[in-house]
Formats: structure tokens, sequence, C-alpha cells
């Protein structure tokens, strides 16, 4: 299963409630992009979400 290498974000799990309540299944995936990093000096291929992508980006400069 893809997962955020920096958060741990992963598929989650849960309902669907149709407007007679009734139940089904249904699974909300994170928004993740490959991206090419340096990691320990070498550059390396990771899925990132976006969310800590734009969170990067704000505390690069700092």
């Amino acid at each position: 299963m893809a997962k955020c290498a920096f958060t741990g974000k992963k598929t989650s799990f849960g309902h669907s409630r149709s407007f007679s309540f009734k139940l089904t299944n249904r699974s909300w995936k994170p928004n993740l992009q490959r991206r090419r990093m340096m990691i320990d000096g070498r550059m390396q291929t990771v899925m990132v979400s976006a969310k800590a992508l734009r969170t990067m980006a704000k505390t690069k400069g700092k």
C-alpha cells in the first residue's frame, strides 16, 4: 500500500451513508506525489503527500 515517506499517511477506510442510511464501504486516499529528493546525500524517488510538500516549501528557508 502506498504511504507518505514523511507523514506516514496512507489509505483510510470507512463507510458511505446514503439518504436511506444504508452503509457501503469506501476509502479515502491521500494525495501522494512522486518526487525526487536528496536524502542522506543521494537522490531518491519518494512518495510524498501534497500537504507535506507544501509544509516543506514553507519551512525550506528557515
